[in-house]
């Protein structure tokens, strides 16, 4: 459920950035520190829920998760995987945001709900 809310035909993207961009992962952190501060990030305690990325990620399911670095969070994925995509939801579940790859560019999507 939480994928179809992110990848999609009907699914529109806050930001989109250009991958060819040679600060293209650069600009995706600063995009979705900017994006996500009054909404993931804005928690009391720091903490969000990641579906963790990569091969097998789905499987493991939600994991509770608290940030102590604080930003870079997609280059620090993308260092880790290769890849800067990502699923996040905030603590009280109201709140989902992604970094996807969708043809040439990456897409920071953002979905709030009641």
């Amino acid at each position: 459920m939480a994928i179809r809310a992110v990848a999609g035909v009907d699914v529109q993207p806050k930001v989109t950035i250009r991958e060819a961009r040679s600060d293209a992962i650069e600009e995706i952190d600063r995009q979705w520190q900017a994006q996500t501060s009054k909404t993931l990030l804005a928690a009391e305690d720091g903490e969000f829920l990641i579906l963790p990325p990569g091969s097998g990620g789905s499987a493991v399911g939600w994991v509770r998760v608290r940030d102590s670095i604080g930003g870079n969070l997609p280059s620090r994925i993308a260092a880790a995987t290769g890849s800067p995509e990502f699923l996040t939801l905030s603590a009280d579940g109201h709140h989902l945001c992604a970094v996807s790859v969708e043809e040439d560019e990456y897409w920071i999507v953002i979905r709030t709900f009641a």
